[in-house]
């Protein structure tokens, strides 16, 4: 997620620490790939859902984004290191 430009960067100078914010830098190119990714994957619920949680708890509409581009970047890592194909969570049935 480093390398890609979205684990969170945060401001330190000697005690003081300001907060959290997206980097800068990190390969651009996957940057803009697991982006529109995530933003291709609100037509999901499930991403939906992630997604409308995060603009709950009050981040703004890129930085939510941002954090479903990481969640993505997460699950591909996990494919990667177990060798195994994209598996979706199962939806529960709705009970009527």
């Amino acid at each position: 997620a480093a390398y890609a430009g979205l684990a969170p960067v945060t401001r330190r100078s000697g005690s003081s620490i300001r907060g959290e914010h997206p980097p800068r830098g990190g390969n651009k190119q996957l940057k803009r790939a697991f982006f529109l990714a995530a933003f291709a994957a609100l037509a999901d619920p499930i991403n939906r859902a992630y997604y409308d949680r995060k603009r709950a708890e009050g981040k703004r509409h890129n930085a939510a984004l941002i954090c479903l581009a990481r969640r993505r970047c997460d699950v591909l890592f996990a494919m990667l290191r177990h060798k195994t194909p994209y598996q979706p969570r199962p939806t529960a049935p709705v009970a009527a």
